[in-house]
């Protein structure tokens, strides 16, 4: 899922935190926690711990502002963890994470449907029945239908729906002639999925996969009216599920939100509903975000991805303000991918050139020091399950090795340098200054970088996530975040290392890694029911990645948000990479 966001730090500012870290990034709560989870709404990292602010409060707007605009707020076509977390306000999946602190955070429960799903003796079939008395925001009858349509229009179609993951196209068993997708094949949808009746569903899988309850959580199963689709056009109209419909949308600009009349909380107990209103902003700066939080007239950055620079050096000077910060890991990993079809990266010698030459402790600054998280050796993050401590590619401090870089650009037969591109996205400065201080670290070596910067929201159908656009381009190096679709090896890992996962457009194995061992060892995983030896299989998976020196891990990367006094019901968790969980945010206004 996640694509996230980084943030990073101005000298000043970096000089600040490298003063007050130490005592900022474990600190505790001074705010106590209730029976209930209610952190009562005081001390930094109370979030991490229980709901701060924890309300029934209703009336009044709540706003949500970012920088830049989203991919997409269709449920079907996105791929940025803030929009699987937002978009459960209008898109019921037919499983979804509880609202918790923490780890607290990662438990799965049902939601569109009334239990987790009852999978077959052999894994290959998963059924899933819907609650009783679901209804979209025009009153219409929710149906299973609408479930399986919706899967076919995010899977099977991405010549218009392009943004999101393949696991779907890649687990079900394809029709006799292979399903072209519900705008080009109207006879009747991919046969693997059933529908024997209005209340139930049925998928059937070419091979067992352990997390499937999982997978059925991302927005790509909340329900789609098929005679309300009109492809690219429905992100402008998408009909709700969920306890919030669409009331207006300018796309960049701003989305509106007002509660579902037909949304029933007798077949939700998860949401409430809350706000009169919810208010996106788009396009908006950074500082202007954090001043308004900070003032309680914004209630959330909608990204989740952090305060900007300044405001971060300001708000670690001042114990007040810090009282109102949540810092916590979220399964996120900032990385470099280096990208194996554009020559001399075919090459794994140029490969570890760049792996030696990276200062990571220098990049680690730019992007907002310890705070802003850890220096990674490893693709898994130490809040995944299967993650294993080890340095493939080490040099003394985590600071380079210049040397050993021009021995592998030797034996790579480029022992002057080369010339490449490496991408970032425009709205995000913690990427660009990342970029740049990659950019003179490689230079020390002989390679010379470009840096070409894309819009957040097309950087993977546009940029970075197609293939041949990188190929043409030259583009050896791209800046990336990850975080997990779900907190296991497998929800973290196989999208980025899998070469079946790898497509046209919407890519997100940037590094074009095509390894039959790590293929096959992603199903041998996946396909075993014994959780502590799918656990030490992700661990032989991140190594073999990283014997590859494919993707040059960065930081394991932590949020640091300011909390609101305005804002209720703000809990962090980790299903959505460390975010406020955007269910049951209220205001006090």
């Amino acid at each position: 899922m996640r694509r996230s966001r980084t943030v990073a730090l101005t000298a000043a500012a970096a000089a600040a935190v490298l003063v007050v870290t130490g005592c900022t990034s474990g600190s505790k709560s001074s705010g106590s926690s209730s029976a209930s989870g209610s952190a009562g709404g005081a001390g930094a990292d109370a979030a991490t711990k229980g709901i701060v602010n924890a309300s029934d409060k209703k009336g009044g707007t709540v706003t949500y502002e970012m920088k830049g605009a989203p991919d997409s707020f269709d449920p079907g076509n996105t791929y940025y963890a803030y929009i699987y977390n937002f978009s459960r306000l209008y898109g019921r999946p037919l499983t979804t994470f509880a609202p918790g602190p923490g780890a607290d955070g990662n438990k799965l429960v049902p939601d569109l449907a009334e239990s987790l799903g009852k999978p077959s003796a052999d894994g290959l079939t998963w059924t899933y029945k819907l609650r009783a008395g679901l209804k979209y925001d025009d009153g219409t009858p929710i149906s299973s239908k609408d479930v399986k349509y919706a899967v076919e229009r995010s899977n099977f179609a991405p010549d218009v729906n392009s943004n999101g993951p393949t696991y779907f196209h890649d687990l079900l068993v394809d029709n006799a002639t292979p399903y072209q997708g519900p705008y080009k094949d109207k006879e009747g949808g991919l046969n693997s999925i059933e529908t024997p009746d209005d209340q139930t569903v049925v998928f059937h899988l070419k091979q067992p996969f352990a997390d499937f309850d999982y997978l059925v959580s991302a927005p790509q199963t909340a329900p789609v009216p098929q005679a309300k689709d009109d492809g690219s056009g429905y992100v402008k109209h998408v009909v709700s599920s969920g306890s919030y419909k669409f009331q207006s949308y300018e796309d960049g600009k701003q989305l509106t939100l007002v509660p579902n009349t037909n949304w029933d909380p007798a077949t939700d107990p998860i949401r409430k509903q809350l706000a009169d209103k919810i208010v996106v902003r788009m396009g908006m700066e950074q500082s202007t975000i954090d001043k308004d939080l900070i003032a309680g007239n914004a209630q959330v950055d909608l990204v989740g991805g952090g305060v900007d620079p300044q405001t971060q050096a300001q708000i670690l000077q001042n114990q007040k303000l810090k009282a109102s910060t949540d810092n916590a890991y979220g399964g996120r990993l900032v990385y470099t991918a280096i990208n194996t079809k554009v020559a001399p990266f075919d090459n794994i010698e140029c490969r570890k050139a760049v792996q030696y030459a990276i200062d990571k402790v220098s990049v680690q600054t730019t992007l907002g020091g310890p705070i802003r998280g850890q220096v990674a050796s490893t693709v898994l993050p130490p809040d995944i399950p299967g993650h294993q401590d080890f340095n493939t590619w080490e040099t003394k401090d985590n600071k380079g090795d210049i040397d050993k870089a021009k021995e592998a650009l030797k034996a790579c037969g480029k022992p002057d340098g080369f010339s490449t591109v490496i991408t970032a996205r425009t709205e995000r400065d913690p990427e660009v200054q990342a970029a740049t201080a990659i950019q003179a670290q490689l230079k020390k070596i002989g390679i010379n970088v470009e840096i070409q910067k894309y819009a957040q929201g097309k950087y993977f159908s546009d940029a970075a996530g197609v293939p041949q656009f990188t190929q043409d381009h030259n583009i050896g190096l791209m800046m990336m975040q990850w975080g997990a679709d779900w907190p296991t090896g497998y929800g973290f890992l196989q999208q980025i290392a899998d070469g079946r996962a790898i497509k046209a457009s919407g890519n997100s194995n940037l590094a074009q890694l095509n390894d039959p061992e790590v293929n096959k060892l992603l199903d041998d995983a996946i396909a075993n029911t014994d959780k502590s030896a799918r656990e030490k299989i992700y661990g032989q998976i991140d190594k073999k990645i990283m014997d590859q020196a494919v993707y040059v891990p960065l930081t394991d990367f932590k949020v640091f948000l300011y909390r609101p006094d305005s804002a209720t019901n703000l809990v962090s968790t980790s299903a959505f990479s460390g975010e406020y969980d955007y269910l049951n945010i209220g205001t006090t206004k």
